[in-house]
C-alpha cells in the first residue's frame, strides 16, 4: 500500500512538473515598446565617385515576443529628420540633406515616415535570424527579407540588422543607371544600406 502511494505521488509530481514545463514553454506573447532614444539607424548610399552616410531616427514601434523570440512587430522611421554625417562643410551638408528630402529622393514633405511591418522571423543559427516584412517608403510597400542578430529576450529586446534596400522599388530613380543612360560617373547605386540597432523595453 505504501509503495503504491509513493508511486502515485511520483506520477502526480511528474505530471505537475510536465504541466508547469509546458506552460513555461508556451508563454503568452509579450509586447516590447521600441525605445527611440536608445535605438539608432545609420544609412549609407554609394555612387560611382564615392559614398555618403548619415542617420535617421526611429520614431516608434513595437516588437512582439513569444517564447523569447520575436514573432511580429513594426518599426517607424522618421525620414523628415534625416541627417548627413560625412560632410563637414555646413552649406554643402545642408544642400545634400535638402536634396535627399526633396521629390528626387524621399519627398519627406509628403511622406515623412517609412514603416517596416514584420511578418515572420526565421531562426538560422543561435541568435541569427532572417526577418521578413513589408517596408513602406513614399507610400509604396514591398516585401523585404534581411539578416538580423537577436539574442533571447529578457527584460529588453536588442536587435541589430544590416538592411539593403533597392530605392528604385520605391520610385526613387534619380541618377539610376537602370533608368537613365549616359550618367557616367554621376550614377548613384540603386541600393542603399541601413545599419539598424533597435532596443525595445517592456
Amino acid at each position: 500500500m505504501i509503495k503504491q502511494t509513493v508511486t502515485l505521488l511520483m506520477i502526480a509530481g511528474a505530471a505537475v512538473f510536465a504541466a508547469s514545463s509546458f506552460i513555461s514553454a508556451n508563454k503568452a506573447a509579450v509586447v516590447y515598446k521600441i525605445n527611440p532614444a536608445q535605438s539608432s539607424v545609420k544609412w549609407v548610399g554609394k555612387k560611382v565617385t564615392g559614398e555618403h552616410s548619415g542617420n535617421v531616427t526611429i520614431s516608434g514601434g513595437s516588437l512582439t515576443v513569444t517564447n523569447n523570440s520575436i514573432t511580429a512587430g513594426s518599426v517607424d522611421i522618421d525620414l523628415a529628420n534625416l541627417t548627413v554625417t560625412d560632410i563637414t562643410d555646413a552649406a554643402t551638408n545642408a544642400k545634400l540633406v535638402g536634396h535627399l528630402k526633396s521629390a528626387d529622393f524621399f519627398n519627406t514633405a509628403v511622406y515623412p515616415k517609412a514603416t517596416l511591418v514584420i511578418t515572420s522571423v526565421k531562426l538560422k543559427t543561435k541568435d541569427n535570424y532572417d526577418v521578413t516584412g513589408n517596408l513602406t517608403i513614399k507610400g509604396i510597400t514591398n516585401p523585404i527579407t534581411f539578416p538580423a542578430v537577436i539574442p533571447a529576450a529578457t527584460d529588453k529586446v536588442t536587435a541589430t540588422a544590416v538592411i539593403t534596400i533597392d530605392r528604385t522599388k520605391y520610385d526613387i530613380k534619380y541618377r539610376s543607371a537602370s533608368f537613365f543612360g549616359d550618367l557616367g560617373d554621376k550614377a548613384i547605386d540603386n541600393n542603399f544600406i541601413l545599419n539598424a540597432n533597435v532596443i525595445a523595453n517592456k
